[in-house]
């Protein structure tokens, strides 16, 4: 299922855990702020990460303060935070800015941590994880895509969520070939240009993809695409099934596993070549 919404200031939710979350077990929203503006999340019982996407704030949380910015998340690495319940964070906007926000219930304490572009001088820094697929010439570079990830299973047992973004490239694929896995995911969309476009595969069905929105796949195989001209950013969450966590989980669509061969398009060049 997919959500298009139009954003206010201030904190935009788009699922809410047990009232419309639609299977994910999360609340994820946009936090929009203007200069000046102040937000804090103080979440008694759930975990909370908060992912810059654009604009220049402090985030203060347990006596530290952390002054963040990003451009966008197309030009440069994001900050993202990450807290175990009970920590009171607020985020004070020094610009136009605006956070993804994702929680979920989680009984135990950890070390809060923030996902840092490397180099970057801010307290309990982080790495963030980073990936390039596709850009080996696979399917005539078709689905060439950088994957940021700040924490999954491997990195932090300790919670109950996934998080991380896709830069996908204009006119490319990404989370190809078509897979699944049991865990349900959300997708959260940003475009380099607010008219961009794309369009996601999953639930069975097709949908059109904008800036600011967001889709839900709790079931049956998926993949996205961006159309020509236009970068695609979205934020990939998973909530961990009880005794089930997602450890990079992908099962294939067997119909499409033939995808994968080194040759999968060598017939491609050799109708070019007899053109």
């Amino acid at each position: 299922m997919y959500f298009d919404k139009e954003v206010a200031r201030g904190y935009n939710p788009y699922l809410m855990m047990g009232k419309c979350d639609h299977e994910t077990g999360m609340d994820v929203g946009l936090l929009v702020l203007e200069p000046g503006d102040e937000y804090s999340f103080d979440e008694p019982e759930k975990e909370v990460a908060l992912d810059l996407l654009e604009g220049e704030a402090a985030f203060v949380w347990d006596g530290q303060t952390a002054e963040v910015s990003r451009a966008d998340c197309f030009h440069q690495d994001a900050y993202c935070l990450h807290v175990c319940r009970g920590t009171k964070v607020s985020i004070r906007a020094k610009s136009h800015a605006e956070v993804y926000v994702q929680m979920t219930d989680n009984d135990r304490a950890f070390d809060a941590r923030l996902y840092a572009p490397a180099g970057a001088k801010v307290p309990c820094a982080a790495e963030i994880m980073v990936q390039h697929a596709g850009d080996k010439g696979e399917l005539m570079g078709c689905m060439r895509r950088e994957i940021k990830t700040f924490f999954d299973y491997e990195s932090a047992p300790y919670s109950n969520m996934v998080l991380g973004e896709v830069l996908n490239f204009p006119g490319k694929w990404s989370s190809y070939p078509p897979h699944h896995h049991p865990q349900p995911e959300v997708y959260f969309y940003r475009f380099d240009h607010p008219q961009g476009f794309g369009a996601g595969f999953g639930n069975g069905g097709i949908y059109a993809t904008h800036h600011n929105g967001l889709s839900v796949i709790n079931h049956g195989f998926h993949s996205q695409t961006a159309a020509p001209g236009y970068a695609m950013c979205y934020m990939w969450g998973i909530r961990h099934l009880p005794d089930d966590p997602w450890r990079k989980t992908r099962i294939d669509d067997p119909e499409h596993e033939w995808l994968w061969k080194a040759d999968a398009n060598e017939h491609i060049f050799h109708m070019e070549g007899e053109a």
